[in-house]
């Protein structure tokens, strides 16, 4: 991905965050290593050898805001190693998942996804199998402890393969031994380009024989090919961020018809966004990091930063694509969900009801079970009416 700056804002009010908050919600895009609490960060780090810039929680999260603003993907990056670095043990891993349920259901998140990759977490000596276990049960102590105080929040894991590494196949037979023990889907994460999902072909392959769904990177750090790569060799049933297939979207610079309600431009729609829109390919958007990490730069001015409004999300919704809103890393970017929905809705002028549409396209595409998809697509529907 390319690191590209962005512009001083202000912001969503807090009002509307606060507001949003309260709102059951939907999150399919969340690294499990870019939330950590800065906190933990800090008190996790001395027994793992790590050393921190700072000793100071507050200072540490402004940090890596203004890293993951700056436009060097270098420093966008250094936090990765630090968390990781103090992820290596079961116990580690075991908190950082449960802080990480607990965190969720504050912001009122009832349905999450969150996905890792196992082999970063084997330098003291885990296998790919304790690994997962010990994020599981953290998964697990965390949605427990939520139950005995009458709130909820149900979360399952996606287990990623980094591209680099050439380890798909065992991150796919990882995938398939935990699919009934918390593990729900797969993916693959890292340098999007020159590593297409073609050269994992035959590990998708494995997962549509287990009938186990997919989620792919693409679209992000490049074009419109990766996008058509994921769909057909990655077989994806969502796309991880999937907004350069705008790339794939043509618009007429004059307008073809204007009248009282506004100007109306002509939309021509190229074979892959075509496919995306048609078939219903779920967007797994995430605005603030798509900002940070140039995603949206081709979409900006190209004498000028690009800005949230450049995003492209709102003509995709507009034209009826299927997106949904997320955080991708929590930390880094210094976002929550209810955030990054009240920042599309000052941007865009959203109501709530449209801010609902992002949760049960999100919803509907979880990697779910289809009663369960339906009891909490009742309860959103009814708290966000």
């Amino acid at each position: 991905m390319t690191a590209t700056s962005s512009p001083e804002t202000t912001g969503p009010s807090e009002a509307l965050i606060e507001q949003l908050r309260s709102l059951p919600k939907v999150s399919l895009h969340d690294h499990l290593d870019g939330g950590l609490r800065p906190a933990t960060l800090i008190e996790l780090a001395g027994p793992a050898g790590v050393e921190l810039p700072t000793q100071d929680a507050k200072v540490l999260a402004r940090r890596f805001r203004e890293n993951a603003d700056s436009g060097s993907l270098e420093r966008y990056l250094e936090a990765f190693a630090l968390t990781t670095g103090v992820m290596q043990t079961a116990e580690n891993l075991r908190r950082v998942a449960r802080e990480y349920v607990e965190d969720l259901a504050e912001d009122g998140v009832v349905y999450g996804e969150v996905r890792w990759a196992p082999e970063q977490h084997q330098r003291q000596g885990l296998s790919l199998d304790e690994a997962v276990e010990a994020v599981q049960a953290g998964l697990d102590e965390g949605m427990a402890a939520l139950e005995d105080r009458d709130e909820f929040v149900v979360v399952g894991q996606i287990i990623s393969a980094m591209r680099q590494s050439d380890r798909a196949k065992e991150a796919v037979e990882l995938t398939v031994r935990h699919r009934d023990r918390g593990v729900v889907g797969f993916d693959i994460a890292g340098p999007e380009h020159g590593f297409p999902p073609s050269r994992f072909a035959a590990a998708f392959t494995t997962l549509a024989e287990e009938m186990i769904p997919a989620t792919v990177h693409a679209g992000e750090a490049d074009g419109v090919e990766s996008v058509r790569d994921a769909l057909v060799s990655g077989r994806a049933r969502r796309l991880g961020h999937g907004v350069r297939v705008a790339q794939d979207i043509s618009i007429s610079e004059e307008p073809v018809t204007s009248d009282e309600d506004g100007e109306a431009y002509e939309v021509g729609l190229g074979e892959v966004a075509r496919w995306v829109r048609d078939r219903q390919v779920h967007l797994e958007v995430c605005p603030t990091s798509n900002l940070q990490t140039g995603a949206i730069a081709p979409f900006g001015p190209e004498d000028a930063p690009a800005a949230i409004t450049d995003h492209p999300f709102d003509m995709l919704y507009q034209l009826g694509f299927n997106v949904g809103v997320n955080t991708d890393n929590r930390l880094v970017s210094g976002v929550t969900l209810s955030g990054e929905l009240a920042l599309l809705a000052e941007a865009f002028d959203y109501d709530l009801a449209e801010l609902a549409d992002f949760q049960i396209n999100a919803l509907e595409s979880a990697f779910l079970g289809h009663e369960e998809r339906e009891a909490l697509s009742a309860l959103i529907l009814e708290a966000w009416q």
